[in-house]
């Protein structure tokens, strides 16, 4: 399978590469070229930004494109956009963050996301990084109809995970007391 990945070189992006090659697939990474330009020397690699710098994926085509680093809407619509025809599936990876109320158990694709008042914030913060990325989640199946999967982890944690989320669990346990 011809796979188009948007970022493909930090954290998890960089896992989804590995795990792409490793199971035979013909792969593109498009980045900035800012992290990890050394990994991945045996994929085609297209250097862009997409806020603004998408030219290099026109009159291209893929099976599928992996989305592991859309936060804006704004952003994601003009990636979707120009990819619609090129791309016969979108994997959008999202986050549990989407979900607007975590009061109630038994949450599931069809609980309530989180909404904005103002759609053009592109501020992320802990208030709007949930309802910014369902947005995106929107724009993505608006666009391909039938052709996306939005992904929705909760905290993922691992190899060249760069935020220390994490490890700040097994160093407090370490420390004891009440937790």
């Amino acid at each position: 399978m011809k796979i188009l990945i948007l970022g493909g070189t930090k954290f998890v992006g960089r896992h989804i590469t590995e795990a792409a090659l490793q199971r035979g697939h013909e792969v593109t990474l498009f980045n900035r070229g800012q992290t990890g330009p050394g990994l991945f020397s045996e994929v085609e690699r297209l250097t862009g930004d997409r806020d603004g710098g998408l030219g290099s994926l026109k009159g291209r085509r893929w099976e599928a494109v992996i989305d592991v680093n859309g936060y804006l809407p704004r952003i994601v619509r003009d990636s979707a956009e120009l990819l619609a025809e090129a791309v016969d599936r979108y994997a959008f990876i999202s986050t549990i963050s989407v979900f607007a109320d975590f009061s109630q158990p038994g949450l599931d694709e069809n609980s309530p996301v989180g909404r904005l008042d103002d759609w053009s914030v592109e501020e992320i913060t802990g208030q709007t990084y949930g309802p910014l990325k369902a947005r995106c989640e929107a724009i993505v199946e608006d666009l391909y109809p039938g052709r996306s999967v939005v992904i929705r982890p909760g905290l993922v944690v691992g190899p060249y995970d760069h935020t220390d989320r994490f490890t700040y669990w097994p160093w407090r346990f370490a420390q004891g007391g009440d937790v």
